[in-house]
């Protein structure tokens, strides 16, 4: 599946990535809406874009999409700005 979108990767916006990176953390659209200073509505309207882009069906393999075809971890910056907050 993951295959033939990493031959044309998708353009993903700074916001898109904060997105991601809030919907690997588990947050839910009010959650991503209320951490990002927008509506639930607009987070889930960055949600149904990006599950388009990714070409998959549930919210909650956009993160998983997102890694197979960018090899980036979407967990691995709020994972790092939480071990420097913490001073580890």
């Amino acid at each position: 599946m993951y295959d033939a979108l990493r031959d044309s990767l998708p353009t993903i916006t700074e916001r898109q990535r904060q997105v991601i990176e809030l919907i690997a953390a588990g947050c839910s659209n009010d959650e991503v809406g209320e951490r990002l200073g927008i509506s639930p509505r607009t987070a889930k309207a960055h949600s149904d874009v990006l599950r388009q882009k990714l070409g998959v069906t549930r919210r909650r393999q956009i993160p998983v999409a997102y890694r197979a075809i960018t090899g980036d971890d979407p967990l691995a910056r709020s994972l790092e700005s939480a071990a420097a907050d913490s001073g580890g």
